[in-house]
């Protein structure tokens, strides 16, 4: 890992974590090489560096960042423009609170339907479940351009990859649900998020 001289993020193409993280890098413009990384054969050299053996992971020069969230969260201080968190603390809370509950309502349940929980789970409830929730919150869609906000924010970098994923995970939502439907027509086709998709993520969809 010490020859790495260029910020390098090591990314597994078919992960929605690591595609939140290469998101957040083409929302940014920033010059990174990306490493497509096989979860399944680990590299040795970023296993010294990374115990828990986990994807995305971002080295600059010497540092090394292996928790998606951390990384998020130091890509936004390193590169602040443009912003994808509000200026003011208590907006800025409240926009990690709307990602906890992204990830426990929404995510949690994604990761069990493509099999990523450890356990045994009812991948059909899970389904439902999720389903269920996106429609129950769809008008919330239509409210503002981005998902409640009038600007691109790590809101949208934790939905996008996430609903991009909704066919192959087999989750279908039904006709109510047009905000959702409308939301990802307008983002999905916006160059930073085509530049954010690996080429097994295109295949998705």
């Amino acid at each position: 890992m010490a020859n790495v001289t260029r910020l390098t993020c090591f990314s597994d193409p078919r992960d929605p974590y690591s595609h939140r993280v290469r998101l957040v890098l083409a929302e940014k413009q920033v010059d990174v090489e990306i490493k497509d990384t096989d979860p399944v054969q680990y590299p040795a050299d970023l296993a010294d560096v990374n115990p828990y053996r986990t994807l995305p992971v971002l080295q600059d020069r010497d540092l090394v960042l292996y928790d998606s969230d951390i990384v998020l969260e130091y890509l936004e201080e390193r590169y602040p423009h443009p912003p994808l968190l509000p200026a003011y603390p208590v907006a800025r809370a409240q926009m990690r609170l709307l990602m906890h509950r992204i990830q426990k309502d929404w995510c949690d349940n994604a990761d069990i339907i493509a099999g990523m929980q450890k356990g045994k789970f009812d991948v059909q409830q899970a389904r439902r479940q999720l389903a269920d929730s996106l429609v129950s919150v769809a008008p919330l869609f239509a409210d503002k351009k981005f998902f409640l906000n009038e600007e691109m924010s790590l809101v949208d970098c934790y939905l996008l990859p996430l609903l991009w994923r909704l066919p192959s995970l087999g989750v279908e939502l039904p006709r109510q649900a047009k905000p959702i439907f409308d939301y990802m027509d307008r983002h999905f086709v916006r160059d930073t998020f085509q530049a954010s998709l690996s080429p097994v993520e295109r295949e998705m969809r």
